[in-house]
Parts: C-alpha cells; sequence; structure tokens
C-alpha cells in the first residue's frame, strides 16, 4: 500500500521534527521561502550520500536562487548527525523515525528493488512555494543526477 501523492497545487504537510542536533525544525520555520524537502532512504548508504553530496555541492548556488533545502529520513537524530559531519553536510537532516511525514508526502510505500516489491522509503524531492503550496513533486528519483535534473526544472543555471 502507498500513501496518497501530493500533486502540484496541494498544500505541503505541515511538520516539526528533531535535526542532527536533536533541535525542533518545522517547515513553518521556512515560511515566505521555497524549499526542497527531500527523502533519502538511509543516511551512509552508497545512493544516499550520492545525493545528499550533490545537495551539499550545490548548496550555494541553490540558495543564491532562492532555495533551502531539507533532508529528510527515518534514521535517528544521532546517525544522521554522523552522517552530517562525515560527509559535511550543510543542511539540516531530519528524523521522521515512525515515518508520519514520509506517509503525509507519499514517500513511503511499495516500491521496487532488485526485482522484488518491497515496501520502504520512496526516494522523492518536493519543491515548496514560499505559501506553502507544493510546486513540483517528484517521486523515485535517482540518487545520481537529481540534483542537475532538479535545477534544469527549476530553471536554476549552473
Amino acid at each position: 500500500m502507498t500513501a496518497e501523492r501530493l500533486e502540484t497545487g496541494d498544500i505541503a504537510p505541515a511538520f516539526t521534527l528533531k535535526d542532527q542536533d536533536s533541535k525542533d525544525v518545522s517547515l513553518a520555520d521556512f515560511a515566505g521561502e521555497n524549499v526542497i524537502v527531500y527523502f533519502y532512504p538511509a543516511a551512509m548508504t552508497p545512493g544516499c550520500t550520492t545525493e545528499a553530496c550533490d545537495f551539499r555541492d550545490n548548496l550555494n548556488s541553490l540558495k543564491s536562487a532562492g532555495y533551502q533545502v531539507i533532508g529528510i529520513s527515518k534514521d535517528a537524530p544521532a546517525k544522521n548527525k554522523e552522517f552530517q559531519e562525515h560527509d559535511g553536510l550543510n543542511f539540516p537532516l531530519l528524523s521522521d523515525e515512525d515515518l508520519t511525514v514520509h506517509n503525509a508526502y507519499g514517500a513511503y510505500g511499495e516500491k521496487s528493488l532488485y526485482g522484488k516489491t518491497v515496501t520502504g522509503v520512496l526516494r522523492s524531492t518536493f519543491v515548496v512555494n514560499p505559501d506553502g503550496s507544493i510546486r513540483l513533486p517528484l517521486y523515485n528519483v535517482k540518487a545520481t543526477g537529481h540534483v542537475a535534473s532538479l535545477r534544469k526544472k527549476l530553471g536554476i543555471d549552473a
């Protein structure tokens, strides 16, 4: 069973989660800003490291274009802290251990893994407008090349 998917124009589900330092971070903290919220399956794994480092390496240009970045996983804050320190990640990594926010965004459900159907985190990215609406819902994205593809969709020059 897969949660309902969000569509362009939907209001982004509100959330408050613990970051890598166990501090509360809310989507409302970014009201009035463009926010890229991305869901990754597991800290310190190859695909998630590739994706996170890609966001890290592009963060200055994304911020210059008016975008904040937030990563969300089911990992505990301590694991996200380790991930952040290990790879020099420069944006908040939030913990959604009970998957409430994953489910609200449709970022958890059935997927195909090595030819088998499994239930897990769907690598997904959402661009949230300053008014809190979804500008761009992207499901089942690839870790490699995702940020370049996202920049293109958002019209951000390299």
